[in-house]
């Protein structure tokens, strides 16, 4: 226990003082983001200007970002896929000079997964550009957080396969229990992550995270995953306080005998500390973190965008009064962007400038195959734009998939507010609808009626109509699917006339006729966490990457979603 205090104080202490460094370094890069650009994309082009992929586009003759834009054009994945299978097969100095330590599988839970090659010196970037400056901001934010105090980290570790050339592929995710040291950081012991199956793993972080009443901060990729934490928390209440009444893991808990073992070495029998988790518990689900956890500092997790519903939740909920901090803006492509602002709302990010190289569309020409591009020095506030990223790991001038607005500067380098991805729009008469238009409108509908909601999601009538045979749509409309607290049914033409007031394309529609009223269904409760694990299974993703598809595109989880359906509103 002491040599665990003192790995904890050294980490973080370590960690706190490189963060102190880095966040010196990144302010310096936004006073001149043009230079830091021009630097950053002159040392990736450089470094594998010998590699097969250099050689073709050119990559000697570079010498700024104006010859670059000419000499490589605009990509997306399909590009690169060729490139990738040969690397998996073992060829080397083909996008880059160096080898990835990881191929990294995007989620795949909003469309087709992607094979992502990911350097050594891009984890480092990760590391000393993200981690070590949030640490910095965290220090500042709330410097009630002690090196003492443990971090209740909801990690499932994933499970690789190998390519043909030995490297590892699957989510680009470290576990706490690759490192002695960090692992110290974390309440859950090193067997609770050797786990591999979800709902045994996360009973596993609850119960310890539970006994140890000190904890300061919860952290998760995703705001879905730390809300889904506390509703397994409120079913299995009972189980996790008798077993840290007894200092025994639950017989019933499907887990291997070895970590059966090695977490009973740990769980010492504590009838105290289940008294105050039981009289805790008394008062209800509304601020129960704070009851529960006294010293509870923040909630570090993801909550912009698709996540935004789960934040705002969290908030009302489980952990009122709680901040929530979403430190980073990343992908399996690489660190984008730092949250520095940890107590500001709503979440916004500073562009790493010398992590990425960034070009920015406007959203108005993002149907374009080659549209022009602007800098990070050029971009206005109030704008939207596609994000374009050349990264470290050879992929130039690339087309993700996510879409942002501009909403401020930093010196000189822009700040932004993650919108919604490509792809995620309804589009049944070329209205395009963005995922983030339709959310703002259904809860905006949902707060005017009172009606508490879980989760939702949504897709066009010819995705409900490939599914059920003989059952045609008379014209062209939105199916919505609903999961809502127990409470009144929502009127479904206030969500219509919601978003009709935010579009007007849509509006326009309406009127004309062209598009007819939405479908709107409320579904099962439970049925959000049940499509949750049937995409998991059905797709490459782990558990930490899962993004629910607010717009579905997959017949399947149409088909599943309307199995669960249990009545359609008038």
């Amino acid at each position: 226990m002491v040599f665990s205090a003192v790995d904890r104080y050294i980490t973080v202490s370590g960690v706190s003082w490189l963060g102190w460094y880095q966040r010196r370094k990144l302010e310096e890069a936004t006073k001149d983001v043009k230079k830091a650009q021009q630097e950053t994309l002159i040392e990736r082009i450089k470094e594998n200007a010998d590699t097969e992929y250099g050689k073709r586009f050119l990559f000697s003759e570079i010498k700024d970002r104006d010859d670059f834009v000419k000499a490589h054009p605009l990509t997306r994945y399909q590009h690169y896929e060729p490139y990738i299978e040969r690397m998996m097969q073992g060829e080397t100095n083909v996008l880059t000079k160096d080898q990835p330590v990881i191929f990294a599988v995007t989620s795949g839970t909003s469309g087709k997964h992607a094979i992502i090659p990911m350097l050594k010196k891009q984890q480092g970037t990760f590391f000393t550009q993200g981690i070590s400056v949030i640490y910095d901001s965290m220090r500042s934010a709330f410097p009630n957080q002690s090196s003492s105090q443990k971090d209740m980290k909801f990690f499932y570790t994933p499970r690789l396969r190998m390519a043909e050339c030995g490297i590892p592929i699957g989510p680009n995710s470290s576990s706490p229990a690759n490192s002695k040291r960090i692992l110290s950081m974390y309440s859950t012991p090193k067997a609770g992550y050797d786990i591999l199956t979800e709902p045994e793993a996360l009973y596993i972080h609850l119960l310890f995270g539970l006994k140890d009443k000190n904890l300061g901060i919860i952290e998760a990729n995703f705001a879905s995953l730390v809300y889904s934490a506390f509703r397994s928390l409120d079913e299995r209440w009972d189980s996790l306080v008798k077993d840290i009444e007894t200092g025994s893991v639950s017989d019933q808990l499907k887990i291997e005998d070895s970590v059966r073992k090695e977490l009973n070495q740990v769980l010492s029998a504590d009838p105290k500390r289940a008294d105050e988790l039981r009289n805790a518990k008394l008062a209800g689900t509304v601020g129960i973190a704070s009851r529960v956890w006294p010293k509870l500092n923040f909630v570090m997790t993801a909550d912009s965008g698709t996540f935004e519903l789960y934040g705002q939740r969290l908030r009302e909920l489980y952990c009122k009064d709680v901040p929530v901090y979403s430190p980073l803006y990343a992908a399996s492509e690489g660190l984008l962007g730092v949250n520095i602002w940890p107590r500001e709302r709503p979440s916004r990010y500073l562009l790493a400038p010398r992590s990425m190289f960034f070009e920015f569309i406007p959203v108005e020409r993002c149907e374009e195959e080659n549209p022009p591009t602007l800098f990070l020095d050029q971009v206005k506030v109030d704008k939207v734009y596609e994000l374009v990223i050349t990264n470290a790991s050879g992929l130039y001038r690339y087309r993700f998939g996510d879409v942002i607005k501009v909403v401020g500067h930093h010196n000189t380098c822009p700040v932004i507010e993650f919108q919604y991805r490509q792809g995620q729009f309804l589009n049944v008469h070329a209205e395009k609808t963005s995922e983030y238009a339709f959310y703002k409108a259904l809860t905006g509908a949902l707060q005017k009626s009172g009606v508490q909601m879980v989760d939702y999601c949504c897709t066009e009538n010819v995705m409900v109509d490939q599914v059920t045979p003989g059952k045609k749509s008379s014209s062209p409309c939105y199916h919505v699917f609903l999961e809502l607290e127990e409470g009144s049914p929502v009127n479904k033409v206030a969500i219509d006339e919601e978003l009709k007031a935010m579009s007007y394309v849509y509006a326009s529609f309406r009127r004309k006729g062209s598009i007819g009223p939405m479908q709107v269904y409320v579904v099962k409760p439970g049925t959000f966490s049940e499509l949750r694990a049937f995409m998991i299974e059905k797709t490459t993703g782990s558990p930490n990457q899962y993004k629910v598809p607010r717009v579905l595109k997959k017949p399947e989880a149409v088909k599943f979603v309307l199995d669960r359906v249990e009545a359609c509103l008038l």
